[in-house]
């Protein structure tokens, strides 16, 4: 209960930050997830003539979440769960079938995570699957929240919203017989990337796909400007021991780039660094990004997110040319099985 107790009072701060939760990325993508991705997913072989398929995942009609301002767990139904996380991933202004394709990767990850949490318990989570730590677990609004959130659209969103879940109610993503990691993003750079090049771990499913559409959103493009202090203060703060050399212009040096416009390694002074860390420690938008030096630092980004899996903005705009949800998910999602 102690552990309860003090992740209730991390999310009492975190709460001033719900207005911009749908804005967050890379929610749906926990530790303990990233470490799933070094596991291998071939089927269990019985050593006898005849294999037995694997037994197929349980379908949840109710999900155990932590509420960490209260230390309780609440059971709630699959159903309620999964609008709350749509409400707070994706906006509800968004396509119809774009809204189905969230609700999908999210009722995905809801099982996967019970599934990891009823095999492996966590006890910080006093019993749940998971929590409504939007910093560490899928992002999900309670009724009062999405009321605050919506205002006085809430009767209109939430209607939406219910009703885009409901027409795919217990539908979930699965790749040889097993839950994904339902990763999705806010906007890419024009082609998804690849989970090695952002994760360190290849996931067959988890490849890099054109999303032609995201490099015509009004935000593609983000410009950061830092003056030689404050970028000398970032990055000696962010690694440790790092030697900066007297001309700021030789501080990066080097750029490695992927097919998809992800900085894979830069040179940052006598280090070399990746581009994911060198985005945590400026706290830019996307790894794709380009540096320039002039009486200062600019540094221009594309894309929003770690840009692997699922791109929202790309799922609306397929949504308006009249792509279904399953066509949004089997395009973004190579190869995987949509079960209901």
């Amino acid at each position: 209960m102690k552990s309860c107790i003090t992740a209730a009072l991390v999310f009492i701060l975190l709460l001033l930050t719900v207005p911009s939760a749908p804005l967050l990325l890379g929610k749906n993508i926990t530790a303990d997830e990233k470490s799933d991705m070094s596991e291998g997913t071939e089927p269990t072989k019985t050593t006898t003539s005849v294999q037995t398929e694997k037994k197929p995942a349980k379908k949840y009609k109710t999900l155990k979440v932590l509420d960490v301002t209260t230390g309780k767990v609440d059971e709630i139904s699959a159903f309620d769960y999964v609008v709350g996380a749509v409400c707070a991933e994706m906006p509800a202004t968004f396509e119809q079938e774009a809204l189905k394709a969230q609700a999908v990767a999210a009722y995905t990850y809801a099982v996967r995570q019970a599934e990891k949490a009823e095999a492996s318990p966590d006890s910080e989570l006093c019993g749940a699957y998971f929590s409504n730590d939007s910093s560490v677990y899928q992002a999900y609004f309670t009724e009062n929240q999405a009321r605050q959130y919506y205002g006085e659209n809430y009767d209109e969103y939430i209607e939406k919203i219910r009703k885009a879940v409901s027409e795919v109610e217990y539908e979930y993503m699965t790749y040889e017989d097993e839950p994904i990691i339902a990763a999705f993003h806010s906007l890419s750079t024009g082609k998804t990337e690849t989970a090695e090049n952002v994760w360190g771990s290849d996931i067959a499913y988890l490849t890099s796909v054109e999303s032609e559409y995201d490099s015509r959103s009004p935000k593609y493009t983000e410009i950061y400007e830092f003056t030689e202090k404050e970028m000398k203060q970032l990055l000696e703060t962010a690694f440790n021991g790092i030697s900066l050399s007297e001309n700021a212009e030789d501080w990066f040096v080097d750029f490695q780039y992927s097919d998809a416009q992800t900085v894979l390694t830069v040179s940052v002074g006598d280090m070399e660094v990746t581009g994911q860390e060198l985005r945590t420690a400026l706290s830019l938008r996307s790894a794709a990004f380009e540096v320039r030096y002039e009486d200062g630092f600019e540094i221009t980004t594309k894309g929003c997110g770690h840009c692997v899996g699922m791109s929202q903005y790309g799922a609306n705009e397929m949504a308006k040319t009249g792509k279904s949800y399953t066509e949004i998910l089997k395009h973004y999602y190579k190869g995987v099985k949509i079960n209901s």
